[in-house]
């Protein structure tokens, strides 16, 4: 039998416990830490924060804990209201936004908080999404027009508005394009359920006049087709999108313009 070992610089210790004295609700967080500044391995060290002196949710024990027991922990929140995105990290094996995650369905045991897998990670619980935004804007968000601008505005109808509906809503946390395991393997090339929702987003615009030009560039091996309809984008979307359908729909539309 085979035997495999992580490389030595990969495995994560025991780091510090930080007990809660006399904590009328005491609840207990396990969470990942790393810094590049001191040049050794991961850890995850334990703090207990006392609910009834916090607020419902992970964010807010997450703040309570650099504000007042550790403030070398480090994370990005912005909203607190799931709108931007920042607090994006994995929350008892989901991928989700921690403002909007209620610490009462962490269940009964440890909350355990990690970054977002697979992506680099800059320090604790902050991952380098780098690429994921270089990505983001290799698809040209905007809209794309040749005709002369209106003299007010490109108009919509109702229906056509509609389309767009499940698509604007996305907010780039990349909690979706950081579950799949196609994009673990293939983040290099492969766009990631995301982009390619936000892509769909532009192609479906009745407004935009370069739909062609946007299909081009997504004929590709690697940025389109890596989707294997895993459906853990989907699964684990905070804001309850379908990018799994969106994908569907330009591979669909690439064979429509193929007359097949």
């Amino acid at each position: 039998m085979a035997e495999f070992s992580l490389p030595k610089n990969s495995k994560i210790r025991q780091g510090k416990h930080y007990p809660a004295k006399d904590a009328k609700k005491p609840r207990t967080f396990r969470i990942y830490r790393w810094s590049p500044d001191d040049e050794q391995n991961p850890r995850i060290d334990t703090y207990e924060v006392d609910l009834a002196a916090c607020g419902p949710m992970v964010l807010d024990a997450l703040l309570k804990i650099k504000n007042e027991i550790d403030p070398t922990l480090s994370l990005r929140r912005s909203c607190r209201e799931g709108i931007c995105g920042s607090c994006a990290m994995n929350i008892d094996g989901t991928n989700t936004l921690a403002c909007t995650c209620a610490i009462d369905d962490c269940g009964s045991g440890e909350v355990k908080i990690y970054p977002l897998p697979h992506m680099p990670v800059v320090k604790d619980l902050v991952p380098d999404l780098t690429h994921f935004y270089a990505q983001f804007a290799s698809i040209k968000p905007w809209l794309r027009t040749q005709s002369p601008a209106p003299a007010r505005e490109r108009l919509q109808s109702v229906e056509e508005r509609r389309k767009l509906d499940g698509l604007y809503e996305c907010i780039l946390c990349a909690c979706c394009t950081t579950s799949c395991p196609s994009y673990w393997w293939n983040g290099d090339k492969y766009l990631g359920p995301a982009i390619l929702l936000q892509a769909y987003r532009w192609i479906v615009d009745s407004r935009d006049e370069d739909t062609g030009t946007r299909l081009d560039d997504l004929e590709d091996p690697f940025k389109l087709y890596r989707c294997h309809t895993i459906m853990n984008c989907t699964r684990t979307c905070p804001k309850g999108l379908n990018p799994a359908k969106a994908i569907a729909e330009i591979k669909k539309l690439m064979l429509e313009r193929r007359g097949t």
